[in-house]
């Protein structure tokens, strides 16, 4: 069962909860050639760092949702640090079924697919929020290659092979649904590696301050096992990639 506590501990030191690194995340905001003023509402927001930096980037406006309060103080706070507090506002709730009050010209998911029980449901809920015409941006994993065994299965976080697709069936299914891919962004070894490996140093740190918490025996268990699973699971099997929609 997901732990909200438990995500908050190891992802607390990440400004961007998904194996993209700050220079991608900017190179993508970049290639959407977004103008000034552009309305996003990104859902299951993290800790906002999308929306901040490109406020501070590309002057867009925005709207976060996130259901994590710790994430959510970082988001502010980032938003204050950055200077675009005016721009950019945050709210907690659950991002499942959230439509805007009014239309924006971009909505977002990037990396909680979830949301919508997920990518087609995902998609046909962000497609609720934005103008004719407006842009998709959604985030989601992609084989890299497929895995052999139950085990690894395991080890990417996968309960069958069907759970993702191929890069180029990914891609081909976005078609299938009537949309453009026009951008992506996919992460690489190393942008997964900064991703993962950070968060072990973070869960070390915390379980040495916390030895009596309920969570320290979890957050031990998991240093011993998941730097090996990382390596034989999602670093040799597992793609990840953003990419942004347009409807035909």
């Amino acid at each position: 069962m997901f732990d909200l506590r438990l995500f908050s501990v190891r992802e607390s030191r990440l400004r961007i909860h998904n194996p993209l690194t700050a220079q991608q995340l900017a190179d993508w905001g970049a290639g959407l050639d977004l103008p000034p003023g552009t309305r996003v509402l990104d859902l299951a927001c993290g800790s906002g760092e999308l929306l901040c930096t490109w406020a501070r980037d590309h002057r867009v406006t925005g709207l976060g949702v996130d259901l994590n309060p710790d994430f959510l103080a970082h988001a502010r706070a980032r938003a204050d640090e950055l200077g675009v507090a005016d721009a950019v506002r945050f709210v907690e709730g659950d991002a499942s079924g959230y439509v805007a009050d009014e239309p924006v010209d971009v909505a977002a998911c990037v990396g909680a697919t979830w949301i919508g029980g997920g990518v087609p449901g995902t998609l046909d809920l962000l497609r609720r929020s934005v103008v004719p015409g407006g842009m998709l941006l959604v985030g989601e994993p992609y084989w890299r290659t497929v895995p052999a065994t139950s085990e690894l299965l395991a080890a990417c976080q996968a309960g069958s092979v069907t759970d993702f697709l191929p890069l180029p069936e990914l891609l081909a299914s976005f078609g299938e649904q009537g949309y453009d891919v026009v951008e992506m962004v996919c992460a690489t070894e190393g942008s997964w590696d900064r991703y993962w490996a950070s968060q072990w140093l973070t869960m070390r740190r915390w379980a040495d301050a916390h030895p009596g918490h309920d969570l320290h025996d979890e957050v031990r268990r998991l240093l011993a096992t998941e730097p090996q699973q990382y390596a034989a699971g999602v670093r040799a099997h597992l793609g990840w990639g953003v990419f942004a929609l347009i409807a035909r």
